[in-house]
């Protein structure tokens, strides 16, 4: 491609998906219009993609399948040149230990127990929720109402090296999650995620990739509480990692109930699905802008503007 301005500086952009889902679920398609209207250049690729190495930035939107190649898929993170979000917060928040952190912060999140392997596993009263703690699409997450059957999944997480997560099932699930979407710290939209898990002895269904569970999808209004919470996770987390708010380009916050007692289930800083689908056309198109204007200040901040030059 000739490029009609050679003094001006064209960043490399990667999308980056996984093997199963190179260009993703197709949610993020509009991000690909939305940078080049800001004159910038992206292009999908799987994350493990040799030529992800050679882009100026990479942004995760897909990389679904790292919980089985963590160790790799984090040293990648600190191999390519530039990421959003960073790799201190992909680092932190692949393993949802973070919720230990943003309890102690005073965020009101889910009862969380944490059980490595070698490790006893105490299972509380009534139904539970296991899953491993490095897990994502709820690939692992079962229901059980009966203690063992609750630790033998726990033992079968350990046997796969992994640390299972024990957590009381919160009957507010039946009416779904809030999922609060931030870009740069700032509130964009928000929808409700339909209870992914089935009854107990059950399993969820998979989309074909097999990479996350099949989800409903509505678009939400939530209540200002929940955007407190929401806002409270994210200062958490930015005080934590010791970076601005606005250094997320991205965020999702996870939200069981309602006004009168909200809960963070999961803060999604990784690869989380957005939701863009679920706006309409002229509030995708806003803040789909607003995303990519978020990509532009991230690339000012790396030193990667329009008028920044390589030298040999």
């Amino acid at each position: 491609m000739k490029l009609a301005r050679p003094d001006v500086f064209h960043p490399r952009i990667v999308l980056a998906g996984c093997p199963a889902l190179p260009e993703g679920d197709g949610d993020d398609a509009g991000l690909v219009d939305a940078l080049r209207a800001r004159g910038l250049h992206p292009r999908w690729l799987s994350w493990d993609d040799p030529a992800t190495l050679r882009a100026d930035l990479v942004i995760l939107r897909a990389t679904w399948d790292y919980t089985d190649r963590l160790d790799e898929f984090l040293a990648w993170t600190r191999r390519v040149p530039h990421l959003l979000n960073l790799p201190s917060v992909v680092a932190w928040n692949t393993d949802k230990h973070y919720l230990a952190d943003l309890a102690a912060a005073g965020v009101p999140t889910v009862p969380s127990a944490f059980f490595s392997p070698g490790q006893r596993v105490r299972v509380p009263d009534g139904e539970v929720v296991v899953k491993p703690a490095v897990g994502a699409g709820s690939v692992g997450a079962l229901r059980f109402r009966d203690a063992d059957q609750a630790r033998a999944h726990a033992a079968a997480l350990h046997a796969a090296g992994q640390t299972a997560l024990v957590q009381p099932f919160d009957p507010r699930v039946a009416d779904g999650e809030t999922a609060l979407v931030f870009l740069r710290g700032e509130r964009s939209h928000a929808f409700t995620k339909g209870p992914m898990l089935p009854a107990p002895g059950q399993k969820p269904e998979f989309d074909e990739s097999g990479t996350y569970a099949e989800e409903r999808l509505e678009p939400a209004d939530p209540d200002f509480e929940l955007w407190d919470v929401g806002h409270a996770a994210l200062a958490a987390a930015a005080a934590h990692l010791r970076i601005r708010v606005g250094d997320l380009l991205y965020a999702r916050v996870d939200v069981l109930g309602d006004a009168a007692a909200p809960a963070v289930l999961e803060l999604e800083l990784v690869e989380p699905s957005l939701g863009w689908r679920q706006l309409d056309d002229a509030a995708r198109t806003r803040q789909q802008r607003l995303f990519a204007l978020g990509v532009e200040s991230a690339l000012e901040g790396f030193g990667l503007g329009p008028f920044a030059h390589r030298r040999p």
